[in-house]
Formats: C-alpha cells, structure tokens, sequence
C-alpha cells in the first residue's frame, strides 16, 4: 500500500516529492487576512481553488511557508457580491473557493497543487462529501496559461497514478472573479474550533483523506495544533467514596437510571454536561431536547472524540451503548432517531453527568467551551 501511494505522489509532479522529502515547515496561523510585511505585494501570486466547504480549506494552505493570506469566498459566478446564503442555495453559479496569496520565490504553484489534491474527493462531480450541489464542487480556476499547463499536468498525473478508482471530475477553468465571504467564514477553524472540528470530523472529509493519503505527510487540516487535556479516572476507592451509589451503579456498572426521576431529564440551563467521573466535557446544552423519553438526550457531543460507541446485546436486543473517552465512563446509548441536524439521539444517565454552567465556565476551566452556547 505504501510503495503504491509513493509512487501515485512522484507523479504528481516535483511538488508532491518536495512534501513527503521536506515535509511541511509549519508557519502559524494568520488570524487576520493580512499581507505579510516580509514579502514584497507586487511580487506575489494568486491561486484560487474550490474544494467544498471552504472552512475546511483554509488551514492546510495557511501552514505553508510563502503562503501569504488566504481567503474564504465565492467564485465562478457571473452575480456581483452574491451572499452565503444565496450561494449555499445553488442561486447564483458560484462555488465556495479560497483565495490564496503566495510568493513564487518561497513556494510554487506546483506544491499549492499537490496540497490541494490531499484535500479533496477529485472524483465527486456533484458536490464535496456531506455538502451537495454544485456549489460545492471542485474547480481549480487559474489565473495564467502557465498555471493552466501545471494544473492540467497535475491533473493527469493523478489520474495516471491508480490512486483513486473512479474518473476524475475537478474542473479546470480560467479564473473570471472572486468575492470575499462574510467576516464570520473567514478563519472559521479559529474562531469556532470545536464547531469547525465537529462538522469536519462527520463531514467525510478526514475519512477520504486519511483512506487515500495513508503514509503521506499532509497538512493539518486542523490549524494549530493543540495539546489535548487528559481527565483522569480516580481508582475505584476513591469512585466509591466521592460518587452516589447511583452514579457509581450507572458509570461502573452499566446501570440505567428510572426515566422521569433523575436530574437534568427537564434540565433547561445553558451549559455543559461533563463526566461525573472525570470531568471530561461531553454535551452541551444547545444540543439537549425533549426526546419525551424521561432522560437528558442529546443531538451530538462537544466533540467527536468525547465518546466512544460499542455494540451492546444485553437484554436480548442490540443497541450501541456510548462511554466517555477518557474514563470508560458508562454513559447509556444512542440510537437514530434523533432530529436534524445529526438524527442522532444520545440518551444519556442523568447520574453519570455533572452540569457546569455557562457562568462557570471559565472559573472551572471549560472557557474554550463556551462558543458551543452561541449561534454558529
């Protein structure tokens, strides 16, 4: 597998080697879409790529060296200043695109290229994994007929490679406009972290990536890289002597709770759930609603990786029981049934969670949580 994917990048062009050899010298995250002092404007570059979602489009350019600004927008339409929504709809012959600002003296188009194939399905002609419709397909529009001859040759490459199992659909056509999107899409990954990861975990996106790129360095998708916080599990003495004896039925011994007769089954406050063991954040309170089941059930956790599902055939049916990550925490089940956006109901034991509120969110260290309680 890994002879065949190092030959598919060699072919794609000089740029793809110059990134498994040299790898990615990561330079920090822009924030602001500002030129970079050290480089002179009028010697840089532009190079405009759709590729789905353009929240998930912008970090892994960002990172690189000589990469200078890189801009969420709509492209390829023939409507002036058009709005997200308008585009989202499929109203105005636009696609989502990022702009990028580069300087030819540090990177080439040619690694831009080799960066934009790693981020994408080339072979989905209608749309970019979860997000469907035209505007949402892949385009690389170019803005000189040398970069049409190298987006063309990378193209080929690809094809050639035996990588990818279907006909490649990326178009590739001359640059016409591009206009700025809204403040609030622009670095997206920084502003809403945790939204950002949970749309781009469940979008499909890192599944095709990691599938098809396995043994290949690629940028990360991410932004900046982030130390995890570890919640730990106190031994069972001390679980015995800090929990109820409900709380340690539930979380240790997989016990459920009576539904209508535990605590945050009606719960309304804004907050977080975290584990009553650990403390690691598990739900918020946005995602909570009525299931008229008489438990706390929930539309998704704050993260992808705060739980953990496992089939589970007790009681002569199977279900999927969730635990948290961390701790092992018995938490109850999921089932899909649940309202949009994720049709997902996590039904989760009132005993096995502790509630923060919104007001103590900084002073007990949840702070970076507190984007899940505003509007997206």
């Amino acid at each position: 597998m890994r002879t065949k994917i190092f030959i598919s990048v060699v072919l794609l062009t000089a740029a793809a080697s110059l990134i498994i050899a040299a790898g990615y010298s990561g330079a920090e995250d822009k924030g602001q879409k500002m030129t970079n002092p050290s480089h002179n404007k009028e010697k840089l570059e532009t190079a405009t790529f759709a590729g789905g979602c353009f929240w998930c489009m912008e970090p892994p350019f960002e990172k690189l060296d000589g990469v200078v600004s890189v801009t969420s927008g709509y492209a390829g339409g023939a409507e002036e200043n058009p709005a997200y929504e308008d585009v989202a709809a499929g109203k105005t012959g636009h696609v989502e695109a990022v702009q990028i600002e580069y300087d030819p003296r540090v990177t080439s188009f040619e690694k831009l290229l080799a960066v934009y194939w790693q981020q994408i399905d080339p072979t989905d002609a209608g749309g970019s994994f979860v997000d469907r419709g035209a505007q949402y397909r892949s385009v690389i529009f170019y803005h000189s007929a040398p970069q049409k001859q190298q987006a063309e040759k990378s193209r080929q490459a690809l094809a050639a490679s035996g990588l990818l199992d279907k006909p490649i659909a990326t178009e590739i056509r001359p640059f016409t406009s591009f206009y700025k999107a809204e403040a609030y899409h622009q670095d997206y990954h920084q502003k809403k972290p945790l939204r950002y990861k949970f749309y781009r975990y469940n979008s499909g996106r890192d599944q095709f990536i990691e599938k098809h790129w396995q043994g290949v360095d690629v940028p990360n998708p991410y932004g900046r890289d982030e130390s995890k916080q570890e919640y730990k599990k106190p031994d069972s003495s001390e679980l015995k002597a800090r929990l109820s004896d409900l709380q340690y039925h539930v979380t240790q011994e997989n016990g459920t709770e009576r539904a209508f007769k535990n605590e945050y089954w009606d719960h309304k406050k804004p907050g977080i759930y975290v584990d009553v063991v650990s403390g690691e954040p598990l739900f918020a309170s946005t995602d909570k609603f009525d299931s008229g089941t008489g438990w706390p059930s929930f539309t998704r956790p704050v993260d992808p990786a705060a739980v953990v599902e496992k089939p589970d055939r007790g009681l002569f049916m199977t279900r999927t029981e969730v635990r948290s990550q961390q701790a092992d925490s018995h938490l109850g089940h999921v089932f899909d049934d649940g309202p949009p956006p994720t049709g997902k109901r996590y039904c989760i034991n009132s005993a096995a969670l502790r509630f923060v509120h919104e007001k103590d969110l900084t002073a007990e260290g949840y702070g970076q949580y507190r984007e899940l309680l505003t509007a997206p």
